[in-house]
């Protein structure tokens, strides 16, 4: 079987998707800032994908800029915000359970040296076991300087799911003039997302994570939001993201989204279904493996501190399509290339950081050892899944870990 359960790193482009950006690229290829007729249609696609999202969303069309993805949204909301509003402070408020494009960031606005000499001051909440912020904590660290919070719609390593309607509130109760960013790049496509709504001043989203194009993504602002733009230039989308419009990209990420809230219920309660099955059957396979474990009646089934972890929630208590799992003592790279060899693919952690080998904060953050996260693997799935995948999986699950078990020094 060549099964593809790595779609939280990316996801297969849908076949309408392809239909409209070739179209876009052979026959409406013309600049959008040129004033032809080639360029008025070109200029179409950005309007209508715009109206699509915001409809989407239940915000303004002017309130959408298109960016190059995820990473992008993340540096421009904060690099961005915090450059915008540093007269009325320097205090930022983040999660330590954050992905590298909100993290990095963040790093570079506590080493960049103000006009006024001083720094901007980043402070990390932690997380339980579950991967959620306490509210009590936040609302103890808000300040009357604080410009801005940060956090995650859903973690991209083991699909914890913040409540960022409590949290949106909570902020605009303490301080009105604090700043909400959100990270939905998980989120976007498997949850209704109402950001006026939710007190959500600014959120990110990238295309490729709900069978759009890679390269393309988009952050809304509240129009009242003062944000600062990265990239200059020729002035594109009213000055705040200059450069020729990637008109083909743009065009299909919003049919994309479209397609994805036309089916966005039953979508999610297909992928929880495939979610809980993953999960009930390593879940059944781990007692397995702690009996033999601890069972001196069979010294030859006997592995002395072999366990399998299952780091996400079954149902609503974690996003749909996330699965994340420990099996120690082998390590993650071993095997995710032993179900490689069996058709499955899977992820050893978050593919945005791969090219940077090291142990994930995210999962020592909710509370395994170092020696537990090199053993972690996530799966994630889209609508092109099936439960006949699933259980091939643990199938093969069973069969290479109870090999590799046997020959992994603790």
């Amino acid at each position: 079987m060549d099964i593809y359960f790595d779609n939280s790193a990316t996801t297969r482009v849908d076949d309408k998707v392809i239909e409209l950006m070739e179209q876009v690229m052979r026959t409406d290829f013309g600049n959008p800032s040129s004033k032809h007729v080639k360029g008025v249609a070109s200029e179409q696609y950005l309007k209508d994908a715009a109206g699509i999202l915001g409809k989407i969303l239940k915000v303004q069309d002017k309130e959408i800029i298109f960016t190059s993805g995820g990473t992008e949204s993340n540096n421009m909301a904060l690099i961005g915000a915090a450059m915008a509003n540093r007269r009325k402070g320097k205090h930022i408020i983040s999660t330590c359970f954050e992905h590298p494009s909100v993290l990095e960031p963040l790093k570079y606005l506590e080493q960049f040296v103000c006009p006024d000499g001083e720094h901007f001051e980043i402070q990390y909440l932690p997380v339980d076991h579950d991967g959620h912020i306490s509210l009590e904590e936040l609302k103890k660290s808000i300040r009357p300087d604080t410009i801005l919070v940060t956090t995650m719609f859903v973690n991209n390593e083991i699909g914890a799911v913040q409540d960022v309607a409590a949290i949106g509130k909570l902020i605009k109760s303490v301080n009105p003039s604090c700043l909400y960013h959100v990270d939905a790049i998980q989120a976007f496509a498997k949850y209704p997302i109402f950001p006026k709504k939710m007190n959500i001043d600014l959120l990110s989203v990238s295309g490729h994570k709900f069978h759009g194009p890679k390269g393309v993504g988009f952050l809304y602002k509240n129009e009242k939001v003062r944000l600062n733009p990265l990239i200059l230039g020729g002035g594109q989308q009213k000055g705040m993201r200059s450069g020729t419009d990637n008109v083909p990209g743009v065009a299909g990420m919003g049919e994309a989204a479209k397609n994805a809230y036309q089916d966005l219920s039953a979508n999610a309660e297909y992928l929880t279904g495939l979610k809980d099955r993953l999960i009930d059957g390593l879940s059944v396979y781990a007692k397995e493996v702690e009996t033999a474990s601890d069972s001196a009646a069979n010294p030859k089934n006997r592995s002395e501190g072999c366990h399998i972890r299952v780091n996400s929630h079954k149902g609503a208590l974690s996003a749909p399509h996330i699965v994340s799992a420990t099996f120690y003592p082998v390590k993650s790279e071993v095997m995710l290339h032993a179900l490689e060899e069996k058709g499955i693919c899977v992820s050893s952690g978050s593919a945005c950081s791969s090219n940077k080998p090291g142990l994930s904060g995210t999962l020592q953050s909710i509370g395994l050892s170092a020696k537990e996260a090199d053993c972690t693997v996530r799966f994630s799935f889209s609508k092109y899944n099936t439960a006949e995948e699933v259980d091939y999986t643990l199938e093969k699950v069973r069969e290479t870990y109870e090999v590799l078990r046997r020959f992994t020094s603790h």
